[in-house]
């Protein structure tokens, strides 16, 4: 280690520098955005100042413009690997226990809720996964009226009646969820994703998401109820 004493920079070593090096700044143009240098004039701004004042304001604008993209970029990323996670999910299922234990897992890991309910509307008594099918004519079909008839998916809280239908014994847990509907030419359904966390699935969330990811569950559904028939 050097015993050399350290230099203590003064301001008469800075300005000596600068008298000396008066191409500094043009090399180092990125200091002049963070100086304030007042002007002779006192309050009066000049044009070059208020020039520099511009572009640092600019300059700042596009550094927030591409934050905002990166994290958009990231977010979508986040998204399009979530959903090949659940499309792999839903192919590997070979019957209709597999697709809803895979999904349950998935959509625990991979997109953080904590209940997952699937109503097929469908007469199939013989259904080894009790509450999974629901006739056409069950009384509970009216709390999704809405749902069913626009077919586009519900955040938020749902209402105690249909909390109840979708998720049974853990209804007063769930404070906020997807009500999803699935509505094809082979297969009329609900699928719904629920979450302790009353911020997870907000009234003002997308829906284009939610639909895409219908799909494809609402896809495989209806390739192994076919194999069951």
């Amino acid at each position: 280690m050097s015993n050399e004493p350290k230099v203590l920079l003064t301001e008469a070593h800075v300005k000596a520098y600068l008298q000396d090096h008066p191409e500094f700044f043009q090399n180092h143009l990125d200091l002049l955005e963070k100086m304030h240098i007042p002007h002779p004039s006192g309050n009066a701004i000049s044009l070059i100042s208020k020039q520099l004042e511009i572009f640092r304001a600019k300059h700042q604008e596009q550094e927030n413009q591409l934050t905002a993209l990166i994290d958009i970029a990231r977010e979508n990323d986040a998204s399009f690997n979530r959903m090949h996670e659940l499309t792999l999910a839903m192919l590997e299922a070979n019957s209709l226990e597999d697709a809803v234990a895979n999904l349950s897992e998935v959509l625990a890991e991979c997109f953080f809720t904590d209940f997952v309910a699937i109503k097929i509307i469908k007469e199939q008594p013989l259904s080894p996964i009790s509450n999974l099918f629901v006739g056409a004519d069950d009384a509970n079909l009216k709390h999704f009226s809405n749902e069913l008839t626009t077919n586009q998916p519900k955040c938020g809280r749902p209402t105690l009646a249909q909390s109840r239908f979708l998720f049974g014994d853990v209804a007063a847990e769930v404070r906020s969820c997807a009500i999803i509907p699935m509505v094809f030419t082979q297969l009329d359904g609900l699928l719904a994703i629920g979450s302790r966390d009353e911020s997870r699935f907000h009234y003002s969330m997308g829906s284009i998401f939610l639909t895409q990811m219908s799909e494809i569950i609402g896809t495989r559904l209806i390739s192994l109820l076919q194999q069951m028939d």
